[in-house]
């Protein structure tokens, strides 16, 4: 199945069960096929779980959630050697990061030992556990949410892991036509908590993923594309708004869900739209703003948009 087809029977599922936020399920979508990780944002009730359990039943994989606080350790995250008195030695205890989508609720509220717990896995795709690596499955992605609204109690991710994370998804309220359309959806009998009733069909699993990464690997990008989006990083990292701009690996990222999007959309290449629309995912946790734009009532993205007005689009 091409992966344009693939997306339109995945969209057309996923309607049963979402209503609205297409962007966000979308680049959730082009992360999965792109072998990066999603770090979602926004305020609680809008569907950042719903959307990402939606994802993994739609492609038949293995789902697993933890629930990051304060006290969590990282064995509870990768597990641990367990000693087995009927044969005298030591068992691995898989944790749930052994998983295909693998969704690290409220991630910000766990201490940093137990978020750096997945820095190895996220990059690497194994976990060390008593000095002896073990791979993670071919198909494996972190979705970590975090609340923007309270910040009482709560670790903020170190610069080094946010750069591990392909987007920042930000999901923000439903239209009002949508929300009436959830109600309609509840009151007619729709349960968020049992998606097996929702009568949603897989329609991929985990070797129809892997063959869509290697369509999108033929996917082409022109010389004057991959400039452009070196020159947009280029200038983040000289915007007077800016403190830190975007790293090498946003380059990569932008070039990497560049390709999938295109493909998305049943092209075979590039353009520099395509690169436009994934700035503010892609670059919006790798940016640190100054305090003077803070001051000025500047977010990330505004900080953004500023810098692509800088770059000219290649013809």
């Amino acid at each position: 199945m091409a992966l344009i087809d693939l997306y339109r029977a995945l969209d057309a599922e996923r309607r049963k069960v979402i209503v609205g936020q297409r962007w966000p399920f979308d680049l959730l979508l082009i992360a999965l096929v792109t072998d990066g990780h999603v770090l979602v944002e926004g305020v609680p009730g809008v569907a950042k779980t719903l959307m990402a359990r939606t994802l993994a039943a739609l492609v038949r994989a293995d789902f697993k959630r933890v629930q990051f606080t304060p006290d969590l350790m990282p064995s509870d995250v990768i597990g641990t050697n367990v000693f087995d008195l009927p044969t005298g030695t030591f068992k691995l205890k898989k944790g749930p990061v052994f998983t295909n989508i693998l969704l690290g609720d409220e991630i910000n509220r766990a201490p940093a030992k137990t978020q750096s717990a997945l820095l190895e896995a996220m990059e690497e795709r194994q976990v060390t556990i008593d000095g002896v690596g073990h791979p993670l499955p071919p198909l494996f992605m972190v979705v970590a949410t975090q609340n923007p609204i309270e910040y009482e109690g709560t670790y903020p991710l170190p610069e080094a892991q946010l750069d591990r994370f392909l987007f920042k998804v930000n999901v923000d309220y439903p239209s009002h036509e949508e929300s009436l359309q959830m109600l309609r959806n509840y009151q007619a009998g729709f349960d968020a908590r049992r998606l097996d009733t929702a009568g949603i069909q897989p329609v991929a699993d985990e070797q129809a993923i892997l063959a869509a990464r290697q369509e999108i690997a033929a996917v082409k990008v022109a010389e004057q594309v991959m400039d452009y989006i070196q020159r947009i990083v280029e200038e983040s990292r000289r915007s007077p708004d800016l403190v830190l701009g975007g790293s090498p690996r946003a380059a990569i990222a932008l070039l990497q869900s560049g390709k999938t999007l295109a493909a998305l959309q049943g092209r075979d290449y590039v353009v520099p739209d395509d690169i436009k629309v994934l700035v503010p995912p892609v670059m919006r946790h790798r940016v640190i703003l100054r305090p003077e734009a803070e001051i000025e009532g500047l977010n990330a993205d505004r900080a953004l948009e500023r810098v692509l007005a800088r770059v000219e689009v290649p013809r």
